[in-house]
């Protein structure tokens, strides 16, 4: 039976979707000695110690067996108290359901709040993730392209609004934006809300860098504004802040009164998060602020290392992100970045993700993770300002 055979049986939907940009340039340079591999979104540092051995301590207790579905209480309660200490307002344990990972929190959402042949909308350029789970799933996005100009990147409520229609179930907002460090002011979020109020919608929060921000001690977020009744939806994982991105445990927050429909998606997936590693998870939200503010304090040094040595070079443009950490610019003469990603790994030894991976309006753009130490980032400022000099 030829290759062709068996891949024309398949999922249409899972037929359709296309190779990861990302993925792609990865798999082209892991081989590559030297390489500085800026393409992923996580840092250089592995998961504490302390985080380690609270999954150690576990297993060695026995924790290895089928557990809560929606999460161990201690963790729920452990979420509950961290996000009522960072938003000032009191949260229930039932509002929290532990997925495996952020990506998973995501999919899930996407099966509780949208069915085949719906309709989604995303600002773009976008993680590219969320729009391969809505194709999955045989939901439709449509993208909706961001503004960028001297302010940086912004978003057109407006094109939103035009976008939504009787087939609209989601709007997704990833706010600090990845790739492109956009944040959403209060304003912003407020207008966003009303939007889908006004339009009866939910409203998919994203946001997975809310500490990674460079103006305080977090983003702004839909919790600041957040009532009874809204219909707004949070995705977030352990990842980013703890360095735990190979554990793959992220969380939903919803209203309380949907826990057996989260509990239901759960069960119908992975049964759960092992417990070991949800012990781990407590520890990073009771032990780990300290390590979380290191982490973005090292970032914002590193964002203003790369950003001088991109400036330097007089050929990037780019504009400084307020949250997340990746910086996404524009190469002087450059309109597709994917054929100049895949040089850069040979030719200067360097790892990024091309601005194609990221939908509409990113073709041209280059995304680097400069979650890494700043030296790092002045090396990688003076191999791409060399190669630069001698290709273009």
């Amino acid at each position: 039976v030829s290759d062709s055979a068996y891949f024309s049986t398949l999922n249409p939907n899972v037929q359709r979707l296309p190779e990861s940009g990302i993925v792609e340039v990865m798999n082209a340079g892991w081989d590559i000695d030297g390489l500085i591999p800026l393409w992923a979104g996580e840092g250089h540092l592995p998961t504490p110690d302390f985080i380690c051995e609270a999954a150690n301590q576990s297993m060695r207790n026995g924790e290895t067996f089928y557990t809560w579905q929606c999460g161990i209480p201690e963790l729920r309660a452990a979420l509950a108290r961290y996000h009522a200490g960072l938003y000032e307002k009191p949260f229930e344990d039932e509002q929290f359901f532990v997925t495996g990972s952020g990506m998973q929190a995501i999919q899930i959402a996407l099966q509780a709040l949208a069915e085949p042949g719906s309709e989604i909308i995303v600002p773009t350029p976008a993680w590219p993730n969320f729009e391969a789970a809505a194709t999955v799933a045989g939901i439709t996005t449509v993208e909706v392209p961001m503004r960028f100009g001297n302010r940086g990147w912004q978003i057109d409520l407006q094109r939103i609004a035009d976008a939504v229609t009787s087939k609209t179930r989601v709007l997704f907002i990833n706010s600090p934006s990845n790739p492109t460090g956009w944040t959403a002011d209060l304003e912003t979020l407020r207008d966003i809300r009303d939007l889908a109020r006004e339009r009866g919608i939910w409203i998919v929060a994203d946001e997975v860098y809310n500490r990674f921000y460079f103006g305080a001690d977090r983003a702004p977020s839909f919790y600041d504004v957040l009532e009874e009744g809204d219909r707004i939806l949070f995705v977030n994982t352990f990842s980013k802040n703890w360095a735990m991105t190979g554990w793959r445990v992220g969380w939903i927050s919803a209203p309380a009164s949907l826990g057996q429909v989260f509990e239901n998606l759960i069960q119908y997936s992975t049964s759960g998060v092992a417990a070991f590693m949800q012990r781990a998870a407590v520890a990073a939200l009771e032990r780990g602020e300290d390590f979380l503010k290191s982490q973005v304090s090292t970032a914002a040094i590193s964002r203003n290392s790369i950003s001088t040595a991109l400036a330097e070079t007089g050929r990037i443009q780019f504009h400084e992100p307020e949250g997340a950490f990746y910086l996404f610019f524009t190469i002087d003469g450059i309109t597709d970045s994917r054929g100049i990603t895949l040089r850069l790994l040979r030719e200067a030894r360097i790892g990024l993700a091309p601005g194609t991976a990221f939908g509409a309006g990113g073709e041209p753009f280059f995304r680097l993770c400069f979650a890494r130490n700043p030296e790092d980032m002045a090396e990688v400022g003076d191999r791409l300002n060399s190669w630069l000099r001698k290709n273009l």
